[in-house]
């Protein structure tokens, strides 16, 4: 059966999720829904655009919505939205305001009978799953999680909804010291800004007050507040020279104790060193997509986190198929 896939939003997450979805052969693209213009996107071969407006049209026409824009403001309004009208998939990673967010998208999803995976990605995703097994396993431990270096998708939409600013992008530095002491079994106990360094790259409008922006960067909650933060001004063709990548990766790393003793150590470790953050960030999102629709199909309704969801139901291979080549 092929899986029918929207995309909300067609900036560097849409565009992964449609790249993802021709490499899954059990799914099909229906539609890009924008608020742009329709003649704005450019797009490649004959994928329909479609105005947000209209996507009440296409309700009995598409399994799963892949939500594709910024957790700063889009999600909080387009992931209730969309819970009542599909099963959707969504990427939301202000870790903070998760608990409620997953409140109101479920109260939504289970009043229509629809499937809604929240913050799914790499962090939170993949790496929620490996410091909740770590812990599971080696419960007398300490968990870090590290990331970068690379661009955040979450923290540079951020810079860019700020007033007067015309571009931007945030990368996340994780400190070598500190992860050479986690590394080591040394258990430290780290603040905040002793693991990361937060750097900005800024292109202003004509006329910004330069430090205004920079103290509304650094004070931002959730976001840079609690970080060393470095904000850097340029001009839009340095950015497009020098900024154009979108690499990332992190660490999350486990160290625990076993033993009646606890004279054994374990370091336990899951990295990713990705070129395309938005890319392999969408093809986690069209991978819980298959998810959702199978579960939406067993009558499991509501919202759902990476730890609700059977690893098993990502994959567009059978149980009997996963026991035999996998397990």
């Amino acid at each position: 059966m092929t899986i029918k896939i929207g995309i909300m939003g067609y900036g560097n997450l849409g565009k992964g999720v449609y790249s993802a979805i021709k490499q899954n052969p059990d799914m099909e693209l229906v539609a890009v829904f924008t608020r742009r213009p329709k003649n704005s996107i450019k797009i490649q071969e004959d994928a329909k655009i479609v105005s947000v407006d209209d996507a009440k049209e296409y309700v009995d026409k598409i399994d799963v919505m892949i939500l594709c824009g910024g957790s700063a403001t889009d999600l909080p309004v387009q992931g209730p939205e969309f819970a009542k009208l599909f099963n959707t998939v969504d990427s939301f990673d202000t870790h903070a305001k998760i608990p409620e967010y997953f409140e109101e998208v479920d109260l939504v999803a289970k009043s229509n009978g629809h499937t809604s995976a929240i913050s799914i990605g790499w962090d939170p995703g993949l790496f929620s799953i490996n410091r909740m097994v770590s812990e599971a396993i080696l419960p007398d431990g300490k968990e870090y999680t590290f990331w970068g270096s690379g661009v955040s998708q979450g923290h540079s939409d951020a810079i860019r909804r700020i007033s007067g600013v015309k571009n931007g992008i945030q990368y996340t530095i994780p400190l070598d010291g500190a992860i050479n002491r986690v590394r080591s079994g040394d258990d430290p106990n780290l603040e905040t800004k002793e693991k990361h360094l937060r750097v900005c790259y800024v292109v202003l409008e004509e006329g910004v007050d330069k430090n205004k922006v920079e103290k509304e960067i650094k004070e931002m909650p959730n976001y840079f507040l609690d970080y060393t933060t470095e904000v850097n001004f340029i001009t839009e063709d340095e950015l497009k020279l020098n900024h154009s990548g979108m690499p990332h990766g992190g660490f999350v790393i486990r160290s625990g104790k076993t033993g009646f003793n606890k004279e054994n150590k374990h370091i336990v470790e899951f990295s990713l060193k990705l070129d395309s953050n938005p890319e392999f960030t969408a093809s986690i999102l069209v991978a819980y997509a298959r998810a959702v629709f199978k579960m939406n199909k067993e009558g499991h309704f509501g919202a759902k986190t990476v730890f609700d969801i059977s690893l098993g139901h990502l994959s567009p291979k059978s149980s009997e198929e996963l026991r035999k080549n996998l397990l």
